[in-house]
């Protein structure tokens, strides 16, 4: 019995260790790419070791007139402006949906959150025509405008949880005299802290990470965001991997430390939510 378990610990183990090296490798090759000098890769390939490692593809990223430093901070901008209307509007709308009452809540709340099942490409025509009929094709306010107003699956789960909030808590600040702001902002957000910061992260990631609609609604270098601009280095410099790798490594960099640093509150909210 104790081989036998020792032999499907180390099975699940081998499993494990396949899985992650098979999702790891091409974040691997993308970074050992990013330091090799072209000519170490046209003569040795890409699965060589840096020999060695250099900076100057990502030094040409950002020397280059059409290189990554106005992609970088239209990104930073567009992804501020819609992590904090989305923070502000889906707390605001998962409070009232959890907590207030008035006609039609529940089938208004059921209606907006069955919008999660419509897929983006779908949408995607009817709002590039109402950008452009309101003269805001390619502008910054075209790229926040759709995803400011707050999301389906972010009030979704925040109202799950604001309604785990003890009534006996709210009833007592009531009893002092606290309205619904200061029900909201000293009580309800401060229990639901760690499920917040897990919303922050996965807004940043998503719009971080967004390609097709900053790609459709955007045209020419003003207002190109970091995902657009890596897809036309590969169009541009389709010979020069490295430099392409550069820019693929430098755009997953900041979601890599903000997943390192706040990992420890994304599993508190996992496990809170779970127990919830």
């Amino acid at each position: 019995m104790h081989s036998r378990r020792l032999l499907a610990h180390a099975g699940t183990y081998l499993v494990l260790l396949v899985a992650a090296l098979l999702t790891l490798a091409p974040f691997l090759v993308s970074v050992m790419t990013a330091f090799t000098s072209p000519q170490q890769f046209a003569q040795q390939g890409p699965m060589t070791v840096p020999d060695p490692p250099v900076l100057d593809n990502f030094v040409r990223l950002f020397t280059d007139p059409d290189g990554f430093v106005t992609p970088v901070v239209v990104t930073v901008q567009m992804v501020a402006v819609i992590l904090a209307g989305q923070m502000v509007f889906s707390v605001l709308a998962a409070y009232a949906f959890s907590h207030l009452r008035f006609p039609g809540r529940d089938a208004l709340f059921w209606v907006y959150v069955a919008t999660l099942m419509v897929p983006q490409v779908v949408v995607v025509v009817p709002l590039y025509l109402m950008m452009s009929e309101i003269g805001l094709r390619n502008t910054f306010w075209a790229l926040v405008l759709p995803f400011v107003l707050g999301s389906p699956y972010a009030i979704f789960l925040l109202r799950e949880n604001f309604r785990s909030v003890p009534t006996e808590l709210m009833d007592a600040m009531r009893i002092d005299g606290a309205g619904t702001g200061r029900l909201l902002w000293n009580l309800v957000v401060p229990l639901n802290r760690p499920i917040i910061v897990t919303l922050v992260l996965i807004t940043v990631v998503t719009h971080w990470n967004n390609f097709m609609w900053p790609m459709v609604i955007t045209s020419g270098p003003t207002w190109r965001v970091i995902t657009v601009a890596t897809s036309a280095l590969q169009s541009q410099y389709n010979n020069n991997w490295t430099l392409v790798m550069a820019g693929t490594t430098l755009a997953m960099l900041p979601l890599v430390i903000l997943m390192i640093v706040f990992q420890k509150q994304i599993t508190r909210s996992v496990g809170e939510t779970t127990l919830r």
